[in-house]
């Protein structure tokens, strides 16, 4: 006799499969991201700031907040299309662009592009949605959805920011002042050193800090070159960790709220500020630290450093191929490039403090852990190498709130612990994923196609 009926059970097990389903995963995906957009608008609109849709809106026929996002979203949606394409959608975006330019323009506005990638994307979507089908829908929709969500992760982001300052109204900064004596106070090292270096190299490493999507783009790109020819997927490459680290980095924000030293001890504080001091002095060290009163305007958006997670994920995506060659030299010179300026543009404008940057850097190496190489499954070394980066995250992130006074005290210990974990964190990831060398691509035919190096 039988415990279950057989209709019963095969009809779980239907509806089971109908949930993994491709077509019910995105219009579940795309109703979750429709369910957060809308949820963020009225709360911006409650809070009286520009919510995502708003800004979206006045990517499609206004001026648009960012010239450079819509555009590596819309490159990042083309991988999926062929080449004919690509420069028919490309030309549609620098057209629509050069009119709405020249409007602004005659109407006394700024010069602004942005438009023309937003309004192609969608009809991107729509197209290959309506009129493709098979293997070419699919690509075209996996890639645009790439490029759409890059674009509104950076408005969902910018909503955040504005949640960090409405919920916090101090600020942890002087908490962070003593842990990173423990590290040589290094923002105010670099901002003395940019003073002497001039404004060239300034505005070198403020076009690299905040160009750092397109840098991602770049690499994106190069990742996903193969997919049109070949019809296949990588596993795994930069954007996906690029939104991982997204969803999880700024959560600490609210947590662990901190504005950086140029507002906390800087002129830009607008009278908030403990003092003047940054970067030409530092301010006397207090050995009773508390919670810094602040305004609700400047973000909380400094711990842990998210320019450094993504900058460091970047660096790692550009040492190999996908087949575990090794990078051209152009990439990864390109990708060591962007990861030292960015830590000095960081350290150096004053917007983060030297442990920031740290706590970044082993929140990079932790999720891509969990992420990379998915076809090695979650065996005991991934799942040892997640758990560590989790326990040394959590663990700096505690000492700089409850130990920043013995950090203060006691600098070369307190340094020498710091560096240490991130160091073992390094180490740990790099024998894991990099020390040994993947077997060689081959051909059909047997023969090595391209050598595999280890970096």
């Amino acid at each position: 006799m039988l415990v279950e009926h057989p209709r019963g059970v095969a009809g779980g097990a239907t509806r089971r499969d109908r949930l993994r389903e491709p077509r019910v995963l995105a219009i579940s995906a795309v109703s979750a991201v429709l369910a957060l957009l809308i949820g963020l608008q009225v709360a911006a609109w409650i809070s009286g700031f520009d919510g995502p849709l708003a800004s979206l809106a006045r990517d499609y026929i206004g001026t648009p907040k960012s010239m450079s996002v819509p555009w590596a979203g819309l490159v990042l949606a083309l991988v999926g299309v062929s080449a004919r394409r690509r420069v028919i959608a490309a030309g549609a975006a620098i057209g629509i662009d050069a009119v709405w330019a020249a409007l602004r323009l005659l109407d006394g506005q700024p010069f602004a592009v942005g438009n023309g990638p937003t309004i192609v994307l969608t009809a991107l979507v729509v197209i290959a949605a309506v009129r493709w089908h098979g293997r070419e829908r699919t690509d075209a929709l996996r890639a645009a959805a790439l490029g759409a969500l890059l674009v509104l992760a950076t408005k969902v982001g910018d909503v955040w920011l504005h949640v960090t300052s409405a919920v916090h109204p101090t600020v942890l900064d002087e908490f962070l002042l003593l842990a990173d004596h423990a590290l040589g106070d290094p923002s105010w090292v670099m901002g003395r050193v940019l003073d002497v270096l001039g404004p060239e190299v300034y505005a070198v490493l403020h076009w690299v800090y905040i160009e750092l999507p397109v840098a991602a783009i770049v690499v994106a790109v190069w990742q996903l070159r193969r997919v049109v020819p070949t019809g296949i997927w990588p596993s795994h490459y930069l954007v996906r960790t690029f939104l991982v680290l997204g969803l999880i980095g700024p959560l600490f924000y609210v947590l662990f709220p901190v504005v950086g030293p140029m507002f906390a001890y800087g002129a830009d504080g607008q009278g908030f500020q403990a003092g003047d001091f940054w970067p030409t002095a530092l301010p006397p060290l207090e050995r009773s630290p508390a919670a810094l009163p602040f305004d609700e305007v400047t973000p909380r958006n400094c711990m842990p450093s998210m320019h450094t997670a993504w900058a460091l994920a970047l660096f790692l995506h550009t040492r190999r191929d996908i087949d575990g060659s090794r990078a051209p030299a152009w990439l990864r010179w390109g990708g060591a490039f962007w990861l030292v300026a960015t830590i000095a543009a960081t350290l150096g404008f004053g917007y983060h403090y030297g442990v920031d940057l740290v706590a970044g850097a082993i929140l990079c190496l932790t999720v891509e852990s969990a992420l990379r190489d998915p076809e090695r499954g979650w065996g005991a070394f991934r799942v040892r190498l997640v758990a560590f980066g989790t326990v040394a995250f959590a663990g700096l992130l505690l000492s700089y709130r409850y130990l920043a006074v013995p950090m203060a005290d006691y600098p070369i210990t307190a340094g020498a612990i710091v560096l240490g974990l991130l160091a073992a964190v390094s180490i740990a990831f790099h024998t894991t994923w990099f020390a040994t060398a993947p077997e060689p691509a081959k051909d059909r035919t047997g023969r090595t196609t391209k050598s595999a190096t280890a970096v």
